[in-house]
């Protein structure tokens, strides 16, 4: 073989090495320390802004017309909610602020707000966003269809199966 021929062959050979090695280590670096938590599905994270924790939805803080989907479809209470907001939002203050969080992101990048939408991934590998549901702190978010949908809601069934959190009795 020639050296224009190899010369030919190992440009292109590094070049896809370089990208095969460099997307991931991209992919993995999004997402920063979280120096805020709102409540339980938004989180502050440095160099990104407001995060609303995708395919998820827990209960707001104080009254608000989201409360009318809880009382609907499952039968859960304006207190509870408000039980369930708490907890959430200290959960969150326990587990993730001051933590350094990946962020992966979904086919929509921001909502109507202008947060950024994304799972978050823990220092440890675990998923804020299924871990709330696991814990019974959220409900999956039902009215837009995200890559991990049909996991979390198996996930929240396990949840109300177990009666944790939003589901206890």
């Amino acid at each position: 073989m020639g050296p224009l021929i190899r010369r030919k062959l190992i440009v292109p050979c590094l070049a896809l090495c370089l990208l095969v090695w460099a997307v991931p280590l991209a992919a993995a670096t999004t997402g920063g320390l979280v120096s805020w938590i709102y409540d339980g599905d938004t989180l502050m994270v440095e160099g990104i802004g407001k995060v609303r924790l995708l395919g998820i939805d827990t209960p707001e803080r104080d009254a608000s017309p989201r409360d009318a989907f809880y009382r609907e479809r499952y039968r859960i209470s304006a207190p509870r909610l408000r039980n369930i907001a708490a907890r959430a939002l200290a959960f969150n203050i326990r587990h993730v602020k001051g933590q350094r969080v990946v962020l992966d992101f979904d086919r929509e990048r921001r909502d109507k707000f202008g947060r950024t939408l994304a799972y978050v991934y823990l220092p440890d590998g675990t998923l804020l966003n299924r871990l709330l549901l696991e814990q019974g702190l959220a409900a999956v978010y039902r009215r837009f269809d995200f890559r991990l949908k049909q996991e979390f809601l198996a996930v929240e069934a396990q949840a109300r199966q177990a009666a944790r959190g939003l589901w206890e009795p």
